[in-house]
């Protein structure tokens, strides 16, 4: 695939449009594998990809409901459902995170941060070019201790996005990109 199409024809595909089948074994390998192609100045290498599937999504949700909990102790069970259920919408998850080296003498935070971003880029071109439709989602719950801390990180760490991967349901729906003069500055 040209390259330069493949990235002007990315699109996201709604989480709850995602089903069977998923990337899964040697497929997922190989659509991860791309995320070790991201910039990465000083060879930190933060990206790190924790993969969700099954029951673990339950686990997951049961994870959002407990920092729910903590944040909003009024919360009612239907809010606390409606949380739960939000890792099922699509049959499996990929939590892509940067594992954060703090005071390294070249590169900080941020810079690992973006590289962990270019990685998830890389990722969702991957999972497009195989076939697959895929959707990378934050929310509150990307930023919380209790569900950083769930996922084994520590807080230093930083969630880029949960990225949710299936087969699309139906076509994503076609969008309109901005013309990139209308976002360039001459100095």
């Amino acid at each position: 695939m040209d390259i330069i199409k493949a990235l002007n024809e990315r699109r996201s595909v709604k989480a709850d449009l995602l089903t069977e089948p998923a990337p899964r074994g040697e497929g997922l390998i190989e659509i991860l594998q791309t995320g070790m192609s991201a910039p990465d100045h000083g060879v930190v290498r933060p990206w790190r990809f924790t993969i969700l599937d099954g029951e673990d999504r339950n686990k997951l949700g049961d994870v959002f409901a407990e920092a729910l909990k903590q944040d909003k102790p009024e919360s009612t069970e239907e809010d606390l459902n409606n949380i739960r259920l939000k890792p099922l919408r699509a049959p499996l998850i990929v939590a892509i995170w940067a594992e954060i080296t703090e005071d390294h003498p070249k590169v900080p935070p941020a810079e690992q941060i973006v590289a962990t971003s270019c990685a998830a880029e890389n990722i969702l071109l991957a999972t497009q070019a195989k076939g697959f439709g895929g959707v990378l989602l934050t929310g509150w719950p990307a930023f919380h201790s209790h569900v950083k801390k769930s996922l084994g990180m520590a807080d230093k760490d930083e969630i880029i996005g949960f990225l949710y991967l299936g087969t699309a349901s139906e076509k994503p729906r076609d969008v309109t990109r901005p013309n990139v003069e209308d976002f360039i500055r001459n100095f």
